[in-house]
């Protein structure tokens, strides 16, 4: 086991390798979900909510959810396990970290900082609360703003998201096979190789896990695979369409028109989202006005208008709620336990590592 790896399972003990992790989506990523990918070796992450109130609530969950595992998940460190993932736009510093103290969960995942000086102010903040227990990720699109933040606030931990990843990420972005390893080189040519760098961004099973790997990943986040496991807190019309999707590439792109739906664009400025191609977007296509668009949008939202495509249509051009995916979606074909999305995807890595041998050599 090399260092990386040591360090690894020194700061989350009951993971296994390779290790899968589940990201922070909301609302679909709740505690049972979280902790069913926890429990099978990987590592589930629930989000911080819209406010305290959302994220007391999970933490609460997530803490009687664990104490009820058998044989117990119990770390010296007293740590959850599972991780919480922040939108530091949408979460007030003051109000989370004294829940984050209490609590403890094994890392907290910040995302989506108006300033990148943001960042450095909330990891100093969760590791003072935590005594450093918690370890810090921080999600980054360009090997810029990776080595920034590295600077920073000298995170434990980098989400590399590719330009394939589902949900919101920078509208200026590269896919995997890219931005990985310069990031990778970028940090290394700055001293920095230390940092764990996790691959996000059209993975959904083993094959693209085995790729990330050998660019050189510690760990791979899956969040459109994870749409279709059983515990997700997701609408069955929503779920049933990421398992009937086929082809990622045209059933899904990437548009600020699923934010400006819903009125005035909260997000930082740079970031958009990817999602599948709904009634919604094809009316925009068409030169549908805004104001109309949204207003359809929020009869849709309150039951008046179809929200999600029902069995039998096709899973993309109906419906007109957002619903987000990463270009993965096509891989997508089945609902199944977050357990087994883990397992089977580990299996996965290990059939083919054995396939392949020396073949690739020959």
């Amino acid at each position: 086991m090399d260092a990386t790896a040591s360090t690894l399972k020194s700061d989350y003990p009951w993971i296994q390798f390779p290790l899968i992790i589940s990201a922070a989506m909301y609302p679909m990523s709740c505690p049972s979900l979280a902790l069913a990918v926890s429990k099978a070796g990987g590592l589930g992450f629930i989000t911080g909510g819209l406010n305290a109130a959302d994220l007391k609530k999970n933490l609460e969950q997530s803490a009687e959810l664990i104490h009820q595992v058998q044989p117990p998940m119990s770390f010296e460190n007293g740590t959850l396990p599972i991780g919480v993932g922040f939108l530091l736009f949408g979460n007030k510093l003051d109000e989370v970290v004294p829940l984050v103290q209490e609590h403890k969960p094994a890392a907290v995942w910040l995302f989506a900082a108006h300033q990148i000086a943001e960042y450095a102010t909330w990891a100093k903040a969760m590791r003072e609360a935590t005594d450093g227990k918690t370890k810090i990720w921080v999600q980054v699109g360009t090997s810029v703003d990776a080595l920034e933040v590295a600077k920073i606030c000298e995170p434990d931990a980098l989400v590399v998201q590719g330009a394939d990843a589902g949900g919101h990420g920078l509208q200026r972005s590269a896919g995997l096979m890219s931005l990985f390893p310069e990031v990778s080189d970028s940090l290394k040519a700055d001293g920095l190789g230390h940092i764990q760098l996790f691959a996000a961004g059209g993975i959904a099973e083993g094959r693209g896990t085995l790729a990330a790997l050998a660019l050189g990943a510690n760990g791979v986040v899956m969040g459109t695979r994870f749409l279709a496991a059983k515990e997700a807190l997701i609408p069955t019309g929503y779920q049933d369409a990421v398992v009937r999707v086929k082809s990622g590439a045209t059933a899904t792109v990437r548009a600020g028109l699923f934010d400006n739906l819903r009125g005035p664009n909260i997000w930082p400025k740079g970031y958009d989202g990817r999602g599948i191609v709904n009634e919604t977007y094809v009316d925009a296509e068409a030169g549908m006005p805004l104001d109309e668009n949204s207003r359809l949008y929020a009869e849709a939202l309150d039951g008046r208008l179809q929200q999600y495509p029902e069995s039998g249509q096709s899973a993309t051009g109906t419906g007109r709620l957002t619903m987000w995916a990463g270009s993965g979606v096509g891989l997508v074909d089945r609902v199944m336990p977050a357990a087994e999305i883990v397992e089977h995807t580990r299996r996965e890595v290990k059939e083919m590592v054995g396939r392949l041998g020396s073949k690739c050599l020959e």
